[in-house]
């Protein structure tokens, strides 16, 4: 991809999902801050560079000047599997943070990532606040609801807030026009052939499985264990996907129980290329792919805001 010379900064950078995609649109990154020293060991090993940590103790001053602000600022107080607290969990405050950053530098843009029950939160009151707060900093916003299945076998939908400084751009609009592959991936296409037998999930882990699927069925409740279809897409991959991998198993025929995705068919399923490194051990990998975002989805969306920037100029 030829160099835009546009920057952006990376911020709860994770492992660098949002980061790969404005990187293959030409954008340089030129900060990042994560604060999980997990994932900043994986970050490190794939970038060359270890994000910065802790975002409330930083100066935004400091911070270097950027085009566009990135980032996917902590889901977990807006999330379904989550407590829901929204402003009330501390997690939920450092989107004020992105705030406070946006206030100091003044980026031409913004793209920034998070859960879809953003917008449903407290009847929408919690949305409501955050569209304040960045229209309030003289930005034009713009959201949607995107969900990753045109691009990986997976059903994943989040939401992308879109914002252009207003100082800068007076009347702009801009669109989620997204251009997805013709042909939909399929589940089977990112399973590895050869896959360690510790993957299988043991007869004890199985039958507790069956048991609490059988009980919640009784019930009348959805929940309950999921077989991911080979032609098909999966459900969407869940950072407590390292408990049981209940939600996405793969059938191994009569005679054998199912296993658990590979770290490395997690990261095909959110669409990292295979040679990104995975550093850590199992158990980090499924937290830090779960957390993680569908990579050509935000590629997608990151060539668009870049677009709209270079139309601009």
């Amino acid at each position: 991809m030829e160099q835009t010379e546009l920057t952006f900064i990376d911020l709860f950078a994770g492992i660098g999902g949002m980061r790969l995609a404005f990187e293959r649109n030409g954008c340089k990154c030129v900060y990042s801050n994560e604060w999980d020293k997990f994932c900043q060991q994986t970050y490190s090993a794939n970038f060359g560079e270890t994000p910065d940590n802790d975002i409330t103790k930083v100066d935004a001053d400091s911070i270097p000047d950027h085009d566009i602000l990135v980032g996917g600022f902590p889901c977990q107080p807006f999330s379904l599997a989550g407590k829901k607290r929204g402003f009330d969990d501390t997690r939920g405050t450092l989107f004020f943070d992105v705030c406070r950053i946006i206030k100091a530098k003044r980026p031409r843009a913004f793209m920034l990532e998070n859960v879809k029950n953003l917008c449903s939160h407290d009847k929408g009151n919690t949305f409501k606040v955050i569209q304040g707060a960045l229209d309030e900093l003289d930005y034009n916003i713009f959201y949607k609801i995107c969900d990753g299945r045109d691009y990986v076998p997976q059903h994943r939908e989040r939401i992308i807030i879109v914002g252009f400084d207003r100082k800068r751009f007076e009347n702009i609009d801009f669109e989620f026009t997204l251009n997805p592959p013709a042909e939909k991936p399929v589940f089977k296409d990112i399973l590895e052939q050869d896959v360690d037998a510790k993957y299988t999930l043991t007869d004890k882990m199985w039958n507790c499985l069956l048991k609490h699927s059988a009980r919640h069925k009784a019930a009348g409740n959805g929940f309950g264990y999921g077989i991911a279809p080979l032609e098909g897409c999966s459900r969407t991959l869940l950072a407590r996907y390292y408990k049981d991998g209940s939600d996405i198993l793969i059938d191994q025929g009569v005679g054998k129980n199912p296993r658990k995705l590979t770290p490395r068919e997690c990261a095909r399923l959110q669409g990292f290329p295979d040679d990104f490194k995975i550093v850590v051990s199992d158990t980090q990998a499924y937290k830090q792919f779960g957390n993680s975002v569908v990579v050509p989805l935000m590629t997608d969306i990151a060539g668009l805001v870049i677009n709209k920037l270079l139309t601009k100029e």
